[in-house]
């Protein structure tokens, strides 16, 4: 888990400060989080998408669950997916 936290940050993410295995990865808009979600599933990597009324509007976000059954292999590839789909939205 801190291996994946340290390398969104690095890609940079917003992912708050969670000290729990679950990492938020701020989106903000509602609309666009619940897109995101969906392609990174398409894509492989499978989050939820955390909306209003769950959270107050404007603060969107995808909770990724990271176990101790991922590899390190598991964890760089899913970075990497959430870049090429944070790359595909700002297009």
């Amino acid at each position: 888990e801190a291996f994946f936290k340290q390398e969104m940050a690095k890609a940079g993410f917003d992912i708050g400060h969670s000290e729990s295995p679950i990492t938020p990865v701020m989106i903000f808009d509602e609309a666009l989080c619940v897109k995101f979600s969906k392609r990174l599933y398409e894509l492989g990597v499978y989050v939820s998408p955390i909306v209003f009324p769950t959270v107050p509007k404007g603060k969107a976000r995808l909770r990724v669950m990271v176990s101790a059954s991922h590899t390190q292999d598991q964890l760089s590839k899913a970075v990497s997916v959430f870049v090429k789909v944070r790359d595909e939205f700002h297009q």
